[in-house]
């Protein structure tokens, strides 16, 4: 037996330019705030996103707990910041004990609620955002120093680029599709690749990377990144918002700073190695 095709109950329109429009007013947070209050506005802009993606991915996910849900993942996106912000010399590393602790809260938050409906479903749903909300926190490190701020706007505008161009294609033609019943096609990921290649590109001055090869590299590696973590996205959406979900009736607009922040999230760790070596 086959499973059935999922059938999303939202339109093409309201699934692709909601997360377009949202990608694109991340972005511009993310470079505007750190260009005029320094490393303050970088931590508001991350923790606006971080917060944001706390309470649309409780909402749509499924996690039962909603209070203590929220009260984890808030508390983690403060700690996994303060741990990147305070120190003197911050490591990405130092993450790990905020992933730790932050799943034994998840657990026993879970084992406290009465009835614990949907165990398993939750502690996975939870894990899932603890690891996007430390890959979010990454985004404090880049461009933290002079000689890596132009390196950090590259790297933003190509993902942001990336990202709005394959949701226009794919609002256009998503063919061919890549997941049936995602209305995401194989054009709009090869789209979001080679404008990735064509920001980093142009910004190369910009970013410090003075091989043309190496900045195209760079830039088709975070767009090709963030075409694939958003089809992950897009799936996600079109499961919420299929006609025999749960829970069905999730505003496109809460769907979309799932698809907006997931994207930016896998970039970021991803953004900061191929700096290095680059």
């Amino acid at each position: 037996m086959t499973s059935p095709v999922l059938q999303s109950g939202l339109p093409a329109r309201l699934h692709h330019l909601p997360a377009a429009g949202l990608v694109a007013v991340a972005v511009a947070m993310l470079v505007v705030l750190p260009a005029l209050l320094g490393d303050l506005g970088r931590l508001a802009a991350v923790l606006v996103l971080q917060l944001g993606l706390v309470l649309a991915w409780v909402l749509v996910s499924g996690v039962q707990g909603f209070a203590g849900s929220l009260g984890v993942g808030a508390a983690a996106a403060v700690a996994a910041d303060l741990g990147l912000v305070l120190p003197g010399r911050p490591v990405f590393g130092g993450l790990l004990a905020v992933l730790g602790v932050g799943f034994l809260a998840a657990v026993l938050q879970q084992m406290l609620r009465r009835p614990r409906h949907d165990l398993v479903a939750s502690l996975a749903a939870t894990a899932m955002l603890l690891a996007v909300l430390g890959a979010l926190a990454a985004l404090l490190l880049l461009g933290r120093t002079s000689a890596g701020q132009g390196r950090a706007l590259v790297a933003l505008l190509a993902v942001g680029a990336a990202l709005v161009a394959g949701h226009a294609v794919d609002l256009v033609l998503p063919r061919p599709q890549l997941a049936e019943g995602v209305p995401r096609g194989l054009l709009g990921l090869v789209v979001a690749v080679l404008v990735g290649a064509v920001v980093a590109f142009l910004g190369r001055s910009v970013g410090g990377v003075v091989d043309g090869l190496a900045a195209i590299i760079y830039g088709a590696v975070l767009g090709g990144v963030a075409g694939l973590v958003a089809l992950a996205a897009s799936f996600l959406v079109v499961e919420a918002t299929a006609e025999d979900a749960a829970e069905p009736g999730q505003s496109p607009w809460v769907l979309a700073v799932i698809q907006a922040a997931l994207p930016l999230a896998a970039c970021a760790p991803l953004a900061l190695a191929l700096q290095t070596v680059l």
